[in-house]
């Protein structure tokens, strides 16, 4: 029995030795345990993307037009667990990736926002069949790749206006919010005013939404681990609990139930059949809104959590950076092959760099969490919309408070940042209200006499966003994008 103990306390002593020297335990001031409870920490509060990335992506059946990725042959919940079967594989790749090749305690799964982008403007507004949206997350990756490799980071961020790029979170939360507020019957269309309240003290969904917000928010306000996908769990429990004991007539709060199926083939690959008859301006369009959305905001992300964990040099920037850049590249890419929206490293890893996380091994215990997760995308079928829409008010709320970066104080900034947070919610576009900041940006400075402030890349990406609205808007494509 002793000699059974010995070699047990041994060989976890000789794993747990390799692991502390490959990824330098005693160069970054850590040790195996405090690694895991960053790792457990950071997956807590990140999980629900495995409910709420599938629940956006799909093609949602309560709406009239195509919103998402529909597949013939497919019920909504089967469509529903092949994503979270590749929103998993996904995220376990790029946080992986980040584990070893970047040995960096961030996590990285597909985003919240260009989900959105990719359904509901790409898909659904501007018509483009998700074969074609998931190729241009493909073509994407691949540039972001290249970029990454010949170190061009900083000239990419050079040519983009500074207010664009803080108000873009601002922007994106708000439009996650109104998606959120909608699904949850909160938000309700209106002839005289577009949008108003829902009926929340008669709709069952209404109100069962606003009971699970608030509890969400109040668990996220206590800084309760795994907050969101608490809140989303117990509304869920409430919504059966109502129908079991017959509150309200079967399948009013719960989905229709079909058996999940882990078979990817009908989305994975299917990039390749995207890559055809494609229109050359809106393609372009599509994937340079995915790279700049998830260039920025991976590198704000980077930025930001390496601030919490001390990682940043004197300079206030993260040193060998191209390397998380690189992890979330080829998770992006990964993501576009097998089927799911631009992967981006997620802030929710300051909570694991918070509890002491500070090398890849934070990354690895979230990656292998992740593929554990396997065994419950059954779950994520059984989940109503209105549930998972939850966490895209929350994180559109939390979002918000990225307009304390901009200098509001400035015209120049005031302008293009506005109009940037104002037309994505308004237009039910990322892209359109990034155009509409590049715009402006030029055009405010010109006028105010600063035109030193402005470069070439400027003038050039707004001429061409004028000439794209101008095509967009005048007929001249008459709706075939």
């Amino acid at each position: 029995m002793g000699t059974s103990d010995t070699t047990d306390t041994t060989a976890s002593s000789g794993m747990a030795g390799v692991l502390a020297n490959y990824f330098g335990f005693e160069e970054h001031g850590t040790d195996l345990r405090t690694e895991v409870v960053a790792g457990i920490t950071t997956f807590l509060t990140m999980s629900y993307i495995v409910v709420v990335n599938p629940s956006i992506l799909a093609d949602s059946p309560d709406i009239p037009i195509q919103d998402g990725i529909q597949l013939a042959g497919y019920s909504y919940g089967q469509t529903v667990s092949m994503l979270a079967v590749v929103t998993i594989i996904a995220a376990a790749v790029a946080t992986l990736t980040m584990a070893f090749y970047a040995n960096r305690p961030f996590a990285q799964a597909p985003g919240l926002g260009l989900n959105a982008f990719f359904a509901f403007t790409v898909v659904g507004a501007l018509g483009i069949s998700w074969q074609t949206a998931l190729a241009a997350v493909f073509v994407e990756g691949l540039i972001f790749i290249a970029l990454t490799a010949i170190g061009a980071r900083k000239y990419v961020i050079r040519l983009f206006p500074e207010p664009v790029k803080f108000a873009v979170g601002t922007g994106i939360g708000l439009f996650l919010a109104i998606i959120g507020l909608q699904a949850m019957n909160v938000v309700v269309p209106d002839e005289a005013t577009y949008v108003t309240l829902g009926p929340v003290a008669s709709d069952p969904v209404a109100i069962l939404s606003v009971f699970g917000l608030f509890l969400t928010f109040a668990l996220y306000a206590r800084g309760t681990p795994g907050s969101i996908i608490i809140g989303i769990g117990l509304t869920t429990l409430v919504g059966y609990a109502a129908e079991w004991f017959g509150l309200v007539a079967p399948n009013t709060l719960t989905p229709q139930m079909v058996g999940a199926t882990y078979d990817i083939t009908p989305v994975a690959g299917a990039f390749i059949s995207g890559l055809n008859g494609i229109e050359a301006f809106s393609f372009a369009l599509v994937v340079f809104t995915f790279f700049f959305v998830d260039f920025f905001d991976t590198a704000g992300t980077l930025v930001g959590v390496g601030q919490v964990g001390g990682f940043l040099n004197d300079k206030g920037n993260l040193p060998d950076i191209d390397k998380p850049l690189m992890a979330d590249a080829v998770g992006t890419t990964v993501g576009g092959m097998l089927g799911t929206s631009t992967v981006t490293t997620y802030i929710e890893s300051a909570s694991g760099v918070e509890e002491g996380g500070r090398t890849g091994m934070t990354a690895l215990v979230v990656g292998l969490l992740f593929i554990l997760s396997l065994a419950f995308v059954p779950v994520a079928a059984a989940i109503p919309q209105y549930a998972s829409h939850i966490a895209l008010v929350v994180i559109g709320v939390v979002m918000l408070g990225n307009v304390v970066d901009i200098a509001w104080d400035d015209i120049t900034n005031t302008v293009p940042a506005g109009m940037t947070i104002l037309i994505m919610p308004f237009t039910f576009s990322i892209a359109y209200g990034i155009a509409a900041g590049i715009v402006s940006y030029p055009i405010v400075k010109l006028a105010a006499g600063e035109l030193e402030d402005t470069r070439p890349g400027h003038w050039a990406l707004a001429v061409a966003f004028v000439l794209y609205f101008f095509v967009r808007t005048s007929g001249m494509l008459q709706g075939n994008v």
